[in-house]
């Protein structure tokens, strides 16, 4: 009797085990919510494990960078993107850009460096944004950080968060950094009249990542993990230059670079400032459509009195470089995402319209 006794328990010992070892394994999984509403908690989505503020992402939770990112008020951002087991991007027809799969997640976390010039005083994150590809469109979701950076919230309607840190010259910064609401992320994201990833086009991603395992194109490294059908290893895929990397490309590319990435997901035909009759993407012509020479459909405050988009020659006239260079909110562009004026991006632009042929 004692003996059968023994054998149950050691039974029911087994198959506890058994359930515990799959709750927890399944507990640790990240969750496909592209047909559900979307968790309170950040942490509920399993996308990173350990200390959650580290974002050290889970499995097939994947790092990613841009050639050319958007400019943030100076905050750092770190991407990653997940996709659904036996899923993967495509390349569409023009090969410009992704078809990403029912069920993927980009990841984007803004954040601060207490110290740039010291990397060790630990940094600060201020929100992350989802979006998630369900069975007919894109959904944005924000979460904003709470102050002992143990969890992110979900935040609909925004809210304004005070950041304090010291630059790589020692400077002292100070932003009155903007979460933006639901429908500004539909703002910026607009295209072809739904929401789409401005980032991750094949010209931004085309570049090298240094994985754990070691430093490859990301490209190929999406294709070899199952992340990127169709992927050919010698094609010449176009890239878009590094805008504050001169070697990256001639000061012509490396201003469209800037400007694709900061102004172009409006200002193109299918975008929301298509009525300006401005392109301001990587694969522009040299003409009007660019803003040279180009009369501003905007009055008032929106030109500093100036006639003209771009004139060639002379940025100190151009509308372009004065609306770059303003925070008032009539005037300033981009019109979201931002408080401060990005300072080596003017310089640049302001170069390139400097050097442009009359």
């Amino acid at each position: 009797m004692y003996f059968y006794s023994k054998k149950i328990n050691f039974f029911y010992f087994i198959l506890l085990s058994i359930f515990f070892t799959y709750c927890n394994s399944d507990s640790q999984q990240v969750k496909n919510v592209s047909h559900l509403s979307p968790f309170e908690k950040l942490s509920e989505y399993n996308f990173f494990v350990g200390k959650i503020s580290e974002l050290n992402p889970n499995e097939r939770v994947l790092p990613y960078d841009l050639n050319s990112p958007l400019f943030s008020d100076y905050a750092h951002k770190s991407r990653f993107v997940w996709m659904p087991e036996g899923t993967a991007a495509q390349f569409t027809s023009t090969g410009k850009v992704l078809d990403f799969p029912t069920g993927t997640v980009l990841i984007k976390t803004f954040f601060y460096q207490n110290d740039e010039r010291d990397l060790s005083q630990g940094k600060r994150n201020i929100e992350t944004r989802l979006l998630i590809k369900g069975k007919e469109k894109w959904e944005a979701h924000g979460y904003t950080w709470n102050e002992e950076q143990t969890e992110a919230i979900l935040d609909i309607v925004g809210d304004i968060k005070t950041v304090n840190w010291i630059d790589q010259s020692g400077k002292s910064m100070m932003v009155d950094y903007i979460i933006p609401n639901k429908n500004q992320c539909k703002g910026c994201h607009y295209n072809k009249g739904t929401q789409e990833p401005i980032g991750p086009k094949i010209r931004n991603l085309n570049k090298d990542f240094a994985y754990l395992d070691g430093k490859i194109n990301q490209l190929e490294k999406w294709y070899s993990v199952g992340y990127l059908t169709d992927y050919q290893p010698d094609t010449n895929y176009k890239k878009v230059a590094q805008w504050n990397n001169p070697n990256s490309g001639t000061l012509h590319e490396r201003a469209l670079a800037y400007l694709d990435i900061n102004c172009g997901h409006c200002h193109n035909p299918n975008g929301p400032a298509s009525t300006t009759g401005l392109n301001l993407v990587a694969e522009a012509e040299m003409n009007i459509n660019l803003g040279i020479n180009k009369p501003s459909v905007a009055a008032g405050t929106g030109t500093g009195g100036f006639a003209l988009n771009i004139i060639p020659g002379h940025p100190e006239k151009s509308i372009m470089t004065y609306r770059m260079g303003s925070i008032e909110p009539a005037a300033m562009m981009p019109e979201l995402g931002r408080r401060m004026v990005h300072e080596e991006g003017v310089e640049l632009i302001k170069e390139w319209i400097l050097k442009m042929e009359n």
